[in-house]
């Protein structure tokens, strides 16, 4: 079988340089709006935020900081509800574990020269506003192997 000749237009699209990559922030906030779409069933709009506090979690692990707010939609419209009243008190850990991965594979697509200390993000969805922040451990050979493990167990 004979190949055709690239097309002018084919060989200049092939010798176009690389685009910017996209940072992380970015990435993972589209990531995140269409993971909490399909998970929660109402479209979700994600704004990054600048991060205004520190906290704590364990060495070498993402750690999350979901508000109240988040915490309380994603329990009502897994269990099915239409409004939201109230305000969960804890984090469910289905919510930690659907964040985990969704971050696990966004990481391992395209992984970064270097983190950020922390990112954050506002919420919106028609049911109301929420905030999730996000710290990162420093390294990102460390990232890279919470990642794998997060997709592993995923399986």
């Amino acid at each position: 079988m004979q190949l055709l000749a690239l097309t002018p237009a084919e060989i200049a699209f092939l010798s176009e340089p690389d685009a910017m990559p996209v940072s992380l922030h970015a990435r993972f906030g589209q990531k995140l709006a269409a993971t909490l779409t399909a998970s929660l069933r109402v479209p979700v709009r994600v704004y990054p935020q600048d991060v205004a506090t520190r906290f704590d979690s364990a060495p070498g692990l993402p750690g999350w900081q979901p508000d109240g707010a988040l915490s309380t939609l994603w329990l009502v419209r897994r269990l099915g509800g239409k409004r939201i009243s109230g305000v969960a008190s804890f984090v469910p850990r289905s919510l930690l574990q659907t964040l985990n991965t969704a971050l696990a594979e966004c990481w391992l697509d395209a992984s970064v020269p270097a983190l950020p200390a922390a990112l954050a993000w506002q919420i919106s969805s028609p049911l109301g506003e929420a905030g999730l922040a996000l710290q990162l451990p420093l390294q990102p050979p460390t990232m890279t192997r919470w990642a794998r493990e997060v997709i592993q167990h995923v399986r």
